[in-house]
């Protein structure tokens, strides 16, 4: 799915108006119709009050629809218009025309300098006051009005975006902080940053059915990765196909106090389907990697207890470094070698990125197509400080062009960014993956698909993607979001596939 910007989308509108054709009066009651149906899915009981707020604009014309349309679902709906400018847009007044012939509706407006109205029952409040083609802060007494509601121990939901949120860009005055958000055919970029958890809340996407040849064919570098876009990566087996057929892993991780995080890397690539897994440890590893995982094989470096050397990495797939291997002075001499002498794809994770955090000409010698797996901190110790998560996103796209490599920025919506400047945002996953070793298991993921002969692409996505889904499908009546530990992801493994492979 796309993430256009708030002026793609009017464009957009326009071109569905002209070539479906359909008048902007029917659009508007289509996507009120979506917006409705979904608030009745919600169960929502009929015996809460329903306050709509308007502005005069074709967001207001929503909200002006949505009364109609959930007065005749027996709602009890009081409308709230604020007199925010002169004029007002063609659908908006059409739709408060037809307002009256509706009983029970009740109409109120609100002036600049108006008392502020006081909702006295606990109920739901709709926000339609201004929609995505905000251009600048709310403030004054309109701003004062959005933090009186906010105040008002209602339901709060927003039609499209909360009121006072940029699609496009950091949010920095006052907006309505909304429980829920219903957004018209494709999500915003502001949702996709944690800045904006708050003001968003729980969000969903109803199509409206805009003109599918202008979705096809306008230009973005924004993207939401969903399960149809990934199930047409997987690849099916062959009947005959053999051990040989599905690449060979090779995962440098672990070291003193931290053998655990080989131990779930190595797990997640044999359960992402690699066909051989080599695991290279220091010497202390051996007994424990050869009876916890006995699937795989074990490489044993010279050193007890830390990553000091690797040799012929050549004849492996697939190479997987970091997943704790700490950031000793002889560990930091191999990883230098290793990078100023390896030209294959590779995957970079934790201490490999710490390490080269502190050595950043090192960047310049990741192979092009690596994949690197930073959390926030780790991207902000290679990267720079940002200013907030959209900076974040521009620096993103910015050292994965300059590098050639593929970053994939964990996060609730963990963001894969390419060496063309895209950028892919996840749809799956959940708080309970906040946990030691989930990096871990990403890794595994990863370097298992690169070696199964997928591009860099195609695993960042697919492993991304199945990273998170399970997670979620982990949880369970016995599994809560608290209680769910990194091997749990990996168990689940097997169903996330399942669950992508099902039509």
């Amino acid at each position: 799915m796309k993430i256009l910007t708030a002026q793609q989308i009017r464009e957009c509108d326009a071109y569905t108006i002209q070539h479906e054709p359909i008048l902007s009066i029917d659009l508007m009651e289509r996507a009120s119709s979506v917006f409705v149906n979904w608030f009745l899915r919600k169960k929502m009981s009929t015996s809460l009050p329903i306050y709509i707020f308007c502005g005069k604009g074709n967001n207001g014309g929503d909200g002006l629809a949505i009364a109609r349309l959930l007065q005749q679902e027996f709602y009890s709906v009081e409308v709230f218009i604020c007199e925010i400018g002169r004029t007002s847009s063609p659908d908006f007044s059409t739709n408060l025309k037809r307002l009256p012939s509706f009983q029970g509706i009740k109409v109120n407006k609100i002036k600049e300098n108006n008392t502020f109205p006081k909702l006295e029952k606990k109920g739901i409040l709709i926000d339609a006051i201004f929609g995505s083609g905000l251009n600048r802060s709310v403030e004054g007494y309109w701003g004062q009005l959005l933090e009186h509601l906010n105040q008002q121990n209602q339901t709060i939901i927003a039609v499209d975006i909360p009121s006072g949120v940029f699609a496009n860009q950091p949010t920095n005055g006052i907006s309505i902080h909304a429980d829920f958000t219903f957004s018209f055919e494709v999500p915003k970029l502001a949702f996709l940053f944690p800045e904006n958890e708050n003001r968003v809340g729980e969000w969903s996407v109803g199509s409206i059915r805009l003109h599918p040849d202008f979705l096809e064919k306008i230009k973005t570098p924004y993207f939401f990765l969903q399960k149809n876009n990934v199930k047409s990566i997987l690849k099916k087996r062959k009947k005959y196909a053999h051990k040989g057929n599905f690449g060979h892993a090779l995962l440098i991780v672990g070291s003193y106090g931290k053998v655990g995080a080989a131990i779930l890397a190595t797990r997640a690539a044999l359960k992402t389907g690699a066909g051989l897994v080599t695991t290279h440890a220091p010497k202390l590893a051996y007994p424990l990697l050869q009876t916890t995982v006995p699937e795989a094989m074990v490489s044993i470096d010279e050193n007890e207890f830390y990553f000091s050397k690797i040799n012929d990495w050549e004849k492996y797939d697939a190479i997987g470094i970091g997943c704790g291997i700490g950031t000793e002075t002889v560990t930091e001499t191999a990883l230098g070698i290793f990078l100023e002498k390896i030209n294959q794809p590779i995957v970079l994770d934790a201490d490999a990125l710490n390490l080269i955090s502190k050595n950043k000409k090192w960047l310049e010698w990741i192979p092009p197509n690596s994949i690197l797996t930073p959390h926030p901190k780790e991207f902000e110790r290679l990267f720079g400080k940002t200013k907030n998560s959209f900076n974040r996103n521009e620096v993103q796209r910015y050292f994965s062009k300059k590098h050639n490599i593929y970053i994939i920025l964990k996060g609730a919506h963990t963001c894969i960014s390419t060496p063309d400047g895209n950028c892919f945002f996840n749809s799956t996953g959940n708080p309970g993956m906040a946990t030691a070793g989930s990096g871990d298991v990403l890794t595994g993921i990863l370097t298992s698909l690169l070696s199964q002969g997928y591009n860099s692409l195609e695993t960042s996505k697919l492993g991304v993607y199945l990273h998170g889904l399970a997670g979620d499908v982990a949880l369970n009546e016995n599994v809560t979001q608290e209680s769910l530990i990194a091997s749990d992801l990996i168990e689940n493994i097997g169903r996330a596939g399942g669950t992508l492979r099902s039509s």
